[in-house]
Parts: C-alpha cells; sequence; structure tokens
C-alpha cells in the first residue's frame, strides 16, 4: 500500500499526530478533510500519513507522495517550507503541488502575471509598506469609501484590515511589511466568493463563501459558512481559463476564489496552489478524485 503523507501544522494537526495540545479554530477543517481523503484513498490502496512539515527528515521515510495540506503557518517560515520541498522532491517523493509551484504562488504579486495574461482581478495597489496616508490614498485611487489590505505573502485572511474613511488607522500605524490594498467589493456581503477546485485540471465542485454579521472575511475563523455552489457554463468557463493560464501543467489540485466586480465579471481574489482547504463537506467526492490523481502519478 502506497503511504501519501499530509502535511499539517503544530496548530492543526490533532495530539495523536504530533499537533499541539491548543488547535487552531478551524483545525476542525483538517480533521473533515483527512476523514474524506483517507476513505477514498483506501479504496484505491493508498495510506494517508498525517505529518507535521516541520518534522525531522526520517518521519518522511517510506512516503511516496505529499500533499501539502493544511501547513497553514508556511507564510510564517516560507524559506523553511520551499526548502523543505525541495529537500524531500530531491530524494525522490513526489511533492503536491510541486516546489516551483509553491515559489510562484508565495507572494501575491502573482496575480500580476494572470492579469498580464489576460484573467480578470480584483484592482489592486502594490506597496512596499503601508500608513494611513496610503491607505487615505488608495480610497480616492479607486474611488471607494471602504478599502482591504492584506499581506503579499499571507493565507487564511491573518493579518488582515479593513478601513473606511471614517474608521483610518492612527497616524503611527504601518503595515509594516509588503501588503497589497483593494477597494472593498460589495458582492462580498451581497452574494459571496465563490470557489472552484479543480482535480488534475479539471473541475470538481464549487463552493460559496459569505460571511458571518457584520464581518467581510469568510472563513471559518471568523464564523463565516460554506454552501454548495453549482456554477453557470459561463462562470465555470472564467473559471477554467484561471486553470489553463497558470504557468505549470502538473498541478494535482487548484483552487480558484473569484468575486463579482460590480460590472457583472467574475475577478480573481486568488489561485489557491499550495496548501488550500479543498471543502470536501462540498465536494462528496474529493476523496475519489484526489485517490485517482495519486493513482496516475504513481504509476506513471
Amino acid at each position: 500500500m502506497a503511504r501519501i503523507g499530509f502535511f499539517g501544522c503544530a496548530a492543526t494537526l490533532p495530539a495523536s499526530a504530533g499537533g499541539s495540545a491548543e488547535r487552531r479554530g478551524d483545525a476542525f477543517e483538517h480533521d473533515l478533510e483527512v476523514a474524506a481523503l483517507r476513505s477514498g484513498f483506501a479504496a484505491a490502496g493508498l495510506e494517508l500519513v498525517e505529518i507535521d512539515w516541520q518534522a525531522p527528515r526520517e518521519a518522511f521515510a517510506g512516503l511516496e507522495l505529499v500533499l501539502l495540506g493544511t501547513a497553514w503557518d508556511y507564510q510564517d517560515h516560507p524559506q523553511e517550507f520551499v526548502a523543505r520541498l525541495d529537500a524531500l522532491a530531491a530524494e525522490g517523493i513526489d511533492v503536491c503541488n510541486p516546489p516551483e509551484a509553491v515559489r510562484w504562488n508565495l507572494d501575491k504579486r502573482y496575480l500580476r502575471e494572470l492579469e498580464a495574461g489576460g484573467a480578470v482581478t480584483v484592482p489592486t495597489l502594490w506597496l512596499d509598506d503601508a500608513d494611513r496616508a496610503e491607505i487615505a490614498a488608495a480610497m480616492d485611487h479607486f474611488a471607494s469609501d471602504r478599502v482591504v489590505i492584506k499581506r503579499q505573502v499571507g493565507a487564511g485572511g491573518l493579518g488582515q484590515h479593513s478601513f473606511t474613511r471614517g474608521t483610518l488607522p492612527g497616524g503611527d500605524w504601518r503595515m509594516g511589511r509588503p501588503c497589497m490594498i483593494q477597494p472593498f467589493l460589495p458582492a462580498i456581503r451581497e452574494e459571496g466568493e465563490f470557489t472552484f477546485v479543480f482535480i488534475d485540471g479539471a473541475f470538481s465542485h464549487g463552493v460559496r463563501k459569505t460571511p458571518a454579521g457584520d464581518d467581510y472575511r469568510i472563513q471559518s475563523l471568523y464564523g463565516g459558512s460554506e454552501a454548495v455552489f453549482v456554477p453557470s457554463p459561463g462562470d465555470l468557463a472564467t473559471a477554467q481559463a484561471v486553470v489553463d493560464a497558470l504557468p505549470f501543467a502538473d498541478l494535482l489540485y487548484a483552487r480558484i476564489d473569484m468575486v463579482r466586480l460590480p460590472d457583472g465579471r467574475l475577478a480573481v481574489m486568488e489561485a489557491e496552489l499550495i496548501e488550500p482547504y479543498l471543502y470536501p463537506e462540498q465536494g462528496l467526492e474529493l476523496g475519489e478524485r484526489l485517490a485517482a490523481a495519486i493513482a496516475r502519478r504513481l504509476r506513471n
């Protein structure tokens, strides 16, 4: 039986797999995904092994392939993370997605490359840092009374801020890192963010993610909720075009997150290639689809 590693981190793994006693508030997503994959993998003769990506190298002995899973602290250790992937790949372990895709996807400036290739993206200002004056200037630039500022290297909405003209940060506030500023899009609250999950380049399932209460963040950490989303042919074609435009031909999975602009077009929020949650509750065949794709890789 082929052994397949599933990366986690101390804050997502259960204690039985080496996780910490106090897990993240969204660690239940790790459990849901592992359960779905374990079931699908078993039927395909694959064994799923949960493992901390920072575990000693000998812990990876005998693995044929690793999934980047819920390594949800990688953004705090990007160089160490990529170095671990390179080391595993150099020893003949199939890394999914591969190190070169991770390098490209780590910094959200990849969105500029997608835009240059014809994809519709959310209007964005890219800055080495930002202060109160630059937040106000961004509102003028976008003709918007509200903006969202994010890390260029970040994940899960962590370290993210939203400001209005009436709630600008204090005069001594700084983001303190390379960042991106975008106009707040009302569609996030009106219809949500749409996720398109692809396995081996083929559409698997769709998800509509909506925020809770007065929040704008759709992640479960902030009370967001998910529902099955069946995209129209046009919306699916738009997402598929983004996948087709990615500069990699060997991706096991891709999650394309999109939001509708005021003019009705779907725009890319993120092309998640590293460690995205793949929503097994909305994609009931996720385990079987990934198992079949992995089996094909192992046979080649």
